[in-house]
């Protein structure tokens, strides 16, 4: 029995599960697939990659408190990462339908939301308190929030949908006070990427391993949500090595001063290979989490 987080072999052609959508977004433990409506491969950088024509799906998919792999390891690890309280005042950048603003405006905090899918903020309102507020928008174009305004701010289990990035980090932090800190969570791009990375079997040593065929080369790869009732929708998902995450944050004046790698927390059912797959899951992380800081000014 391979393990389930295996999401990636083009030869499987079946309806995505919950956990399958979970993975290939990473917006997974996080978002649903990204339904394109830009241009396919070979279009203009940029085009919009929004889970508007899924919102339905993923609204019910994520509920009020989040998916499996929310609730287990991508919204406690969040939530200790940016040490959210009273004072402070977050945006979390494409927020899907709210569950991570949900969880952050029980703590106290105010709360801002932003995401491109209209569908989504329609079921964010619908299912948060009104004190937080949403805003359609692309979070490549934040500059309909105000700037110097947040000391907190989150994008989870998206950016790896989102292409460009530098606009998303440059405009995260024009967005935060000196001293503000921004969680940025995907899926591990060194052991997660699209169509080049899966899960093998050493019958020899009785191995779990993860097999990489590509790593450093940036790849933009379609996806098919639905093979067979729908061949034509379809997910876009941007591989990029972790140095092009850390230099563009750094570009954009944001500081990494944390990196964490968080495992599933899945188990296998019993069976010949359960112990090993269990092992590589503990060995081989699943989400990578990395928290910036925006320096305060000098004398400040």
């Amino acid at each position: 029995m391979k393990p389930i987080e295996d999401r990636y072999r083009k030869k499987k052609r079946k309806i995505m599960s919950p956990a399958d959508v979970e993975a290939v977004s990473a917006r997974t433990g996080g978002r649903p697939p990204r339904s394109a409506t830009g241009p396919r491969a070979g279009g203009p950088p940029g085009a919009r990659t929004d889970w508007g024509e899924v919102g339905e799906w993923y609204d019910a998919l994520v509920g009020d408190q989040g998916s499996e792999y929310h609730r287990e390891v991508v919204l406690p690890g969040v939530m200790r990462l940016l040490a959210p309280g009273p004072a402070d005042v977050a945006v979390d950048v494409a927020c899907g339908q709210g569950v991570l603003c949900r969880l952050l405006h029980a703590k106290g905090v105010r709360v801002t939301g932003v995401d491109a899918a209209g569908s989504l903020i329609q079921a964010a309102i619908a299912r948060g308190n009104p004190a937080i507020e949403y805003r359609v928008a692309d979070a490549r174009h934040l500059r309909v929030l105000p700037a110097e305004h947040f000391t907190l701010a989150s994008c989870v289990l998206a950016i790896q949908n989102i292409d460009p990035i530098a606009p998303v980090f440059e405009g995260v932090a024009r967005l935060l006070v000196g001293g503000g800190r921004f969680v940025l969570v995907m899926m591990h791009p060194a052991f997660r990427v699209p169509q080049q990375a899966h899960w093998e079997w050493d019958p020899g040593t009785r191995t779990q391993f993860r097999r990489v065929d590509r790593y450093m080369i940036a790849a933009k790869t379609a996806i098919r949500v639905h093979p067979g009732s729908n061949p034509a929708q379809q997910i876009w998902a941007f591989h990029r090595p972790l140095q092009t995450y850390i230099n563009a944050l750094g570009a954009a004046g944001l500081l990494v001063d944390r990196m964490e790698e968080w495992t599933s927390h899945k188990k296998s059912e019993p069976g010949p290979r359960a112990e090993a797959e269990d092992r590589a899951r503990k060995e081989i992380p699943l989400f990578l989490a990395l928290r910036a800081v925006k320096p305060r000014a000098q004398g400040v």
